[in-house]
């Protein structure tokens, strides 16, 4: 790492000599702008719009528009006569609990190293910081802007957050805020419980940017003339959903198992997701219900033909009855004469 900037730390009548180094860095992948036909880098002339002549970084003023096109320009000597006292000084001003720091101020993180000999006073404010459980409210000049700041301490070094000023941070303004909406109890019930599965330790390790992944996936690709892999694709998230109730228990049932807990009801007791996705897989299903009504269709005459055998089965067996008493009677004539 490269130190960006030299100073010192004023607490009280102790100055600490320290170096100033970016605790951060962005990782998204960099583009250039190109031509489209031949790869050619675009490039950029700073021309004036008075003359048309291209300017060079040395003949660069900074201007203040103060409106009607007139404009106030301000040169480096008119900066280097602004009284800047917190430009080679981070002066402490005063200690306060870190709960009271609203996250929202803060902007860029940045490691002090300590200096030559300032090594010993260093690690003394660093323990007696980590000791009292609270952050330094500082003020520091950075890049010719003063800055408010916090010191605390992370892993063993003493970190410096600058911070936005409060008239940085703007005021919320949206209609909701005047509505008077209610929340009834079982439903705050409800998203209460939906957070508690949903609880756990927060560590950073355990998440991934997939977005620039893919797209390095994607530039490496290229490189070696190979197909891109699609990646899979992300479960769509459900639409809105009319029922608050239902889509919070479901999300709760959801949280249970994927943490590998049985929800309640078991597992055979459907929920809103399920039965919505089973209601969507027997839309897609016409054919087969069609057919399946074509072939019951066709085995209904056959049980219809089987009254019909019944009653042909009936006459037959009266025709029988019927005839039974004549043959009887017929061989009983006969009997006397073979008697003779």
């Amino acid at each position: 790492m490269r130190a960006i900037w030299k100073g010192a730390v004023s607490f009280g009548l102790v100055s600490i000599g320290v170096k100033l180094y970016s605790a951060t860095e962005e990782r998204d992948i960099r583009f250039h702008q190109v031509h489209r036909d031949d790869g050619g880098r675009i490039r950029y002339k700073r021309t004036c719009q008075v003359c048309g002549e291209e300017v060079t970084f040395d003949d660069i003023a900074k201007g203040y528009d103060i409106g009607g096109g007139e404009m106030v320009i301000l040169t480096d000597e008119d900066f280097a006569d602004l009284p800047l006292t917190t430009s080679r000084a981070i002066d402490v001003l005063e200690f306060v609990p870190a709960e009271q720091v609203d996250p929202i101020l803060y902007n860029k993180a940045y490691f002090l190293e300590p200096e030559g000999t300032a090594t010993k006073p260093y690690v003394l404010l660093r323990d007696a910081l980590a000791d009292s459980e609270r952050v330094a409210i500082v003020k520091v000049a950075l890049r010719q802007r003063e800055q408010l700041a916090t010191l605390r301490v992370r892993e063993g070094v003493l970190l410096l957050n600058t911070m936005l000023w409060p008239d940085e941070v703007r005021t919320p303004d949206f209609g909701f805020l005047d509505e008077d909406l209610k929340v009834r109890p079982p439903e705050l019930a409800m998203a209460s419980s939906l957070i508690d599965s949903m609880a756990g330790e927060f560590a950073p390790d355990a998440f991934t940017d997939d977005y620039r992944a893919a797209l390095q996936e994607v530039i490496d690709a290229k490189i070696e003339g190979r197909e891109v892999v699609q990646p899979e694709e992300v479960e769509a998230a459900p639409a809105a959903a009319v029922d608050l109730m239902a889509a919070l228990k479901a999300s709760v049932e959801r949280a249970k198992v994927a943490r590998g807990e049985q929800p309640a009801g078991g597992a055979g007791e459907p929920t809103p997701i399920s039965a919505a996705r089973s209601a969507q897989k027997a839309a897609k299903a016409p054919p087969k219900k069609a057919a399946e009504k074509k072939a019951a269709a066709k085995k209904t005459p056959a049980k219809k033909a089987e009254p019909a055998k019944k009653a042909a089965a009936k006459k037959t067996a009266e025709k029988k009855a019927a005839k039974a008493p004549a043959k009887k009677a017929a061989e009983k004539k006969a009997a006397p004469r073979k008697t003779a």
